[in-house]
């Protein structure tokens, strides 16, 4: 049922409608090296076929994940005896193509440089990551789309209809009667493709020999794949997900922006659509704190807390039991007041650094590990805030080039109001003592420490250490 002309391709129309610009370039005879790049079963091999036929090119294929340089030279030097001897360009078609590694994608550019070939690749994975930049240069991308679920219905169609190479013919079901399908069966078919018209055919005509050894037949003596048979064939729904392509970057960033956009519903479904396709749910997991500090922030600090938890229960339980760890960190996310102040004011400090350099810290904060240093200005004048009311006292914390700047402005959301007020209150508190000139003690008073105790502690406890180790060691050797 593969397509042989441009009015029986099904989908793209962008690239090979009417005006598609794929369409007209080949009717005037001109067709560059170029490269297509989609999900599985649009059709990319198929337009290969068609856009060679369209100039009257020879049409070599390869796949690249069966094939190396050895094969690529053979393809080029008959393609060159081709072109010398008949004067007739050849297409060659590299299925796969960001399979071939560097040296093998290298082997192609003079080739396609000279005009030798006219090179048409084939990827499902993003050519921008995959592909050489130098063999990309010399190719024009050309993006196809999932077919929609009236294509694949066209498809479908298509195939149960055709007398000659579908299902009505003698390549149908014995008998020749051919196959009729019910609009429930039908309308299973086309939702579980996904919009891969190789998936729907396969599992169609899986369907139909099921239908076929169980004697499923209407009056008119034609096939009649049930529901049933559609999920036999097809054994589950197909999923539109490839850890290692497109579908992966698309489906978490569909998964962040819904947590994000405080739509728990829709989290829950990109999460379940991970987890079904296969994706590792630590790389869930890691998202998931991720957001709960980018988008939630001090909003609720809780959510830093849940999203840590669930990644330890994963490590601890695993799948499928953390499936619920993970719904739980994403919904309470999802449903969390928002800020992503902290990471703004971060970056915001960031952009001061990489403008400024490290500056020099006021020598008010540095440590004077010895007294002496203190000559010098270093750690002098360093107030202590605990000593103060509100455990707050102003001076200088910045470098002296970026007094006054201010990183961190919280907004209204959720805990952050709170944090709002309380630094609202102390700017204020700062304010009032600047204009008396002075800012009150603590009036809380605080235990006597005595000087060093902490030392006298600590090498107490390596004298008991050692004992015991001693001890050990001896009754250990009698």
């Amino acid at each position: 049922m593969r397509p042989r002309t441009f009015e029986e391709f099904v989908g793209q129309v962008h690239l090979v409608g009417e005006q598609g610009p794929l369409r007209k370039s080949v009717t005037r005879g001109h067709l560059t090296s170029l490269l297509l790049w989609g999900p599985p079963g649009t059709g990319k091999t198929t337009l290969a076929r068609i856009l060679a036929e369209a100039i009257g090119a020879e049409f070599i294929t390869l796949s690249a994940v069966m094939s190396g340089v050895a094969e690529v030279r053979a393809a080029i030097a008959t393609a060159q005896d081709r072109l010398a001897l008949n004067g007739r360009r050849t297409v060659l078609f590299i299925d796969e193509i960001h399979r071939f590694n560097k040296a093998q994608q290298d082997a192609l550019l003079p080739h396609v440089e000279d005009g030798t070939v006219t090179l048409i690749g084939a990827t499902t994975e993003n050519p921008y990551f995959e592909v050489n930049s130098a063999l990309l240069s010399r190719l024009r991308v050309w993006r196809l789309e999932p077919l929609t679920d009236e294509d694949v219905g066209v498809v479908v169609r298509r195939s149960i209809d055709d007398s000659e190479r579908g299902l009505a013919g003698e390549l149908g079901p014995e008998g020749g009667k051919g196959v009729a399908l019910d609009e429930e069966a039908f309308g299973h078919l086309v939702s579980i493709s996904g919009g891969d018209a190789r998936v729907a055919l396969n599992v169609l005509e899986g369907a139909v020999a099921l239908a076929e050894s169980e004697g499923a037949r209407d009056k008119a003596g034609k096939v009649t794949p049930r529901l049933a048979d559609i999920e036999a064939a097809a054994q589950q729904r197909i999923l539109a997900y490839d850890r290692a392509g497109d579908g992966h970057y698309d489906t978490v960033s569909a998964f962040i922006k819904s947590l994000r956009g405080n739509e728990p519903d829709a989290a829950l479904y990109w999460l379940a659509s991970m987890i079904a396709a296969g994706e590792d749910p630590r790389f869930i997991a890691r998202r998931l704190i991720i957001s709960a500090s980018e988008d939630v922030g001090n909003a609720d600090p809780r959510a830093l807390q849940v999203a840590v938890a669930a990644a330890q229960a994963l490590d601890h339980v695993g799948l499928p039991e953390a499936q619920y760890a993970l719904a739980q960190a994403t919904t309470y996310i999802a449903t969390a007041p928002k800020s992503n102040r902290s990471g703004q004011a971060y970056w915001a400090a960031v952009g001061d650094v990489e403008a400024q350099g490290s500056l020099a810290v006021p020598l008010h904060l540095r440590q004077a590990a010895n007294p002496r240093l203190k000559h010098h200005g270093i750690g002098v004048g360093y107030k202590y805030p605990h000593d103060f009311e509100g455990a707050d006292v102003e001076q200088r914390y910045l470098p002296e080039a970026l007094d006054g700047r201010r990183y961190y402005l919280p907004t209204d959301q959720g805990y952050e109001s709170t944090i709002s007020e309380r630094m609202g209150r102390r700017a204020a508190a700062r304010a009032s003592n600047r204009e008396a000139g002075r800012t009150p003690a603590n009036p809380f008073p605080s235990p006597e420490v005595a000087r060093g105790g902490g030392d006298k502690i600590l090498r107490k406890r390596e004298e008991s250490r050692k004992k015991l180790a001693e001890t050990e060691k001896r009754d250990a050797s009698g």
